[in-house]
């Protein structure tokens, strides 16, 4: 084994990276080519992220779709330390803990009463999908209705990489060539599709499963205004589930705090991660109804047998519910209606590329075929971070960035693409 530098060194973090690190959803052979220089990230603050040579960046994925108001935010990092001082981490099996419980019942506090009541906690948002789809098809063979083990998803949708949120995916280059591996899956395109099925097709589906509102990985496609609402009434009609992944959608990317209020659904199973913590730490939640969970009362067979050992962490636990307290404090959704409409006008100046999709404070630019990536590592050089879905550029900021900020992203990009597209 190589012992880590005693001092910083940005070639011997490099040269350790590359001899033992392996990167998720990195094609390796290039990553460790000797004329490879990785980017070492070491500090962030606000929007920003910095480099081992001191070269700023504005954070323009937030980290992977985490970062909600900033890095080093500092009352986060207060309620973090505090809750260092008391317990790092206990079990959630057989105990609870303060940070924990709060954070439960601020959850379902977002709901109406007697809606979403239960908060499930896992690590991350596969985890929080697993948990829906085991939840659900339990429910359904305990209350007598053992078939349903079905389940339905849409056309090019990504809901992570655990088998069975795996199962549910429809973008091959995230499968790793495997079909799937664990729930039975029919993937639709539309309501419309939906509905135009036969009765006699819905009596072994146990739920739908959809990101409401907008598709990310699919290159961050917004469904039809209406859409969400009318697979509600749909899947209340069939006596089916249905299954809402927020993970990506929540905390304010489409400018209300989930992406479900849009259209005045409440859905049988929420997913919440990523912008849970504020993106610091890894934490996700499972939402459902005092309906499903009273299902699983009574003998200890009937206990939902499902967990994690880090399952509601307490550092995870403090630190989003002091990101729930951001959100309050200086009142991030109200002052976040003026970026977005300024992001929608900077975006109409940014010619040349094929088309720009955006839904709230989150845009997906396409651009020319095969440019994707070189157009990211051309934008980095003016300042911007961020990584493509092949070839539409991902645009999702932090929430504390100011319009001059947001100005220099969307111009970072334009540049980024007229040297691309000047390039024989």
């Amino acid at each position: 084994m190589t012992p880590p530098p005693k001092t910083f060194d940005p070639a011997e973090i490099r040269r350790l990276d590359k001899t033992h690190g392996w990167h998720p959803f990195t094609p390796m052979g290039p990553w460790i080519d000797p004329s490879h220089d990785p980017l070492v990230l070491v500090a962030g603050e606000g929007p920003y992220l910095f480099d081992a040579e001191g070269r700023r960046y504005l954070d323009g994925n937030s980290s992977i779709w985490t970062n909600i108001h900033g890095h080093a935010h500092p009352r986060i990092n207060a309620a973090i330390r505090a809750q260092l001082e008391k317990i790092a981490h206990v079990s959630f099996l057989g105990s609870t803990h303060p940070p924990g419980a709060i954070l439960a019942a601020r959850l379902c506090g977002f709901f109406p009463p007697q809606t979403l009541t239960r908060c499930f906690f896992s690590d991350d948002g596969s985890t929080a999908i697993e948990a829906a789809l085991k939840m659900s098809a339990q429910y359904w063979e305990m209350t007598g209705q053992p078939q349903r083990n079905r389940f339905i998803s849409f056309r090019s949708a990504y809901h992570g990489d655990t088998r069975g949120a795996a199962s549910l995916g429809d973008v091959p280059l995230f499968r790793g060539g495997l079909g799937a591996l664990d729930f039975p899956v029919a993937r639709i395109s539309s309501l419309e599709e939906l509905t135009a099925l036969p009765d006699a097709t819905f009596g072994d589906v146990a739920a739908v499963v959809i990101e409401p509102i907008l598709q990310g990985v699919a290159g961050m496609r917004p469904w039809p205004r209406g859409m969400l609402a009318g697979l509600r009434e749909w899947t209340q009609q069939k006596g089916i589930h249905l299954i809402l992944d927020e993970v990506m959608t929540a905390f304010g990317r489409t400018g209300k705090m989930f992406a479900c209020e849009h259209e005045a659904v409440i859905p049988d199973f929420l997913c919440l991660a990523k912008g849970l913590t504020g993106g610091y730490l890894p934490l996700a939640a499972t939402l459902t109804s005092e309906t499903i969970f009273s299902a699983f009362l009574g003998a200890p067979s009937r206990a939902f047998y499902y967990g994690h050992s880090y399952t509601a962490n307490p550092l995870g636990c403090a630190a989003a519910l002091a990101s729930l307290e951001v959100f309050e404090e200086e009142k991030v959704l109200d002052r976040l209606t003026e970026k977005i409409l300024f992001l929608t006008q900077a975006l109409k100046h940014l010619t040349g590329a094929r088309e720009i999709r955006q839904c709230g404070f989150v845009a997906g630019i396409e651009v020319r075929e095969g440019t994707g990536m070189a157009v990211c590592l051309a934008a980095r050089r003016h300042g911007l971070l961020t990584r493509p879905i092949r070839d539409t550029v991902v645009l999702m900021l932090p929430l504390c960035v100011s319009t001059g900020q947001i100005d220099d992203a969307v111009q970072a990009i334009a540049l980024a693409m007229q040297e691309i597209d000047s390039q024989p």
